[in-house]
């Protein structure tokens, strides 16, 4: 029913009109509510078990229960104890994968915005083409160009260095466009302006650009940085070993990151220590969520941002 239709209806029309919107605000958020717990009941079962002893844990899946609590009987620190006093390596894990997601998503975000704002404002023969055929490498699948990726950084003797993480993926076609088109919702009008003034294009980019698609950037960074983290395959291919340059120095430093460094304790040491490797998990897990959690209204901000006004 319309509301301009409202001051035309009876009473009983609505009655009839306010217990449909309220059958249908209960069953949308009950719905709501069911999926955010679908969504919840992993992490939960995960922090959960992080704190139970493996005795409690196996006595547990034994009766054959889905103990979603914690008390005197199961609580323990156990796990914490096996991943970062033994032979888990977790910090070592953790200064890898830290390193490379800042340099690597600092380095992306770098590429990202030089080549967004050449394809939107600079003109220069040839830019649509070569923006074309920019797009269609996206066509591509990334599984096809890992083993020429993987060849290439062997060459250039990256192999287990950091290069080999940070370098070969610091260009996203998909960001570059994102940024392109956030670009090109800016009046031309201001540009003109920044160049009246003396502005060169360096200063109309840090000074204007930057500040304005600031949201759009920032996603980037997030959506980037996370990407880093959770990657898998690449360095489980390419860095797999110890620091071939530090090794050099007499210094012995392992390439796992936190990813493809749990999966090879899950295959080994605690291969059938199901607590130990979900508290694993968990440490991986954390600090994005949390950096997520902080900066989720920027994600948010970018993605509804549809143009400018003004």
């Amino acid at each position: 029913m319309a509301e301009h239709e409202l001051y035309f209806a009876t009473d009983a029309q609505l009655r009839a009109y306010k217990i449909r919107k309220i059958i249908t605000q209960v069953l949308l958020y009950g719905f709501l509510t069911l999926v955010g717990l679908f969504i919840i009941l992993p992490f939960w079962y995960m922090i959960i078990t992080s704190f139970k002893s493996t005795n409690a844990f196996e006595n547990e899946e034994l009766s054959g229960k889905l103990v979603l609590y914690l008390n005197s009987t199961n609580f323990s620190f156990e796990q914490f104890q096996k991943v970062f006093q033994g032979s888990f390596n977790f910090g070592s894990f953790y200064l890898n994968t830290v390193i490379v997601a800042v340099l690597s998503t600092t380095f992306t975000v770098v590429t990202t915005v030089l080549a967004a704002f050449a394809f939107a404002r600079v003109n220069f023969k040839g830019k649509d083409v070569l923006f074309t055929i920019l797009l269609g490498t996206m066509m591509v699948p990334g599984e096809m160009m890992m083993m020429t990726n993987y060849q290439t950084t062997v060459q250039f003797g990256w192999y287990n260095t950091f290069a080999a993480l940070i370098l070969v993926h610091g260009v996203s076609v998909f960001y570059i466009f994102y940024l392109r088109q956030t670009f090109q919702q800016i009046p031309n009008e201001l540009f003109l302006a920044a160049k009246v003034d003396g502005y060169g294009h360096f200063q109309y980019l840090w000074k204007c650009m930057i500040p304005i698609a600031m949201p759009t950037i920032v996603t980037i960074l997030i959506l980037s940085l996370m990407g880093a983290w959770n990657a898998y395959i690449w360095p489980t291919l390419i860095a797999s070993g110890e620091n071939s340059v530090l090794a050099k120095m007499g210094i012995s430093h392992s390439m796992l990151l936190v990813s493809n460094g749990l999966m090879k304790q899950f295959t080994s040491e605690f291969s059938n220590d199901t607590p130990a490797r979900i508290t694993g998990s968990l440490f991986a897990t954390v600090p994005l969520f949390v950096f997520f959690l902080i900066f989720r209204k920027y994600i948010m901000r970018g993605i509804s941002r549809s143009g400018i006004k003004g």
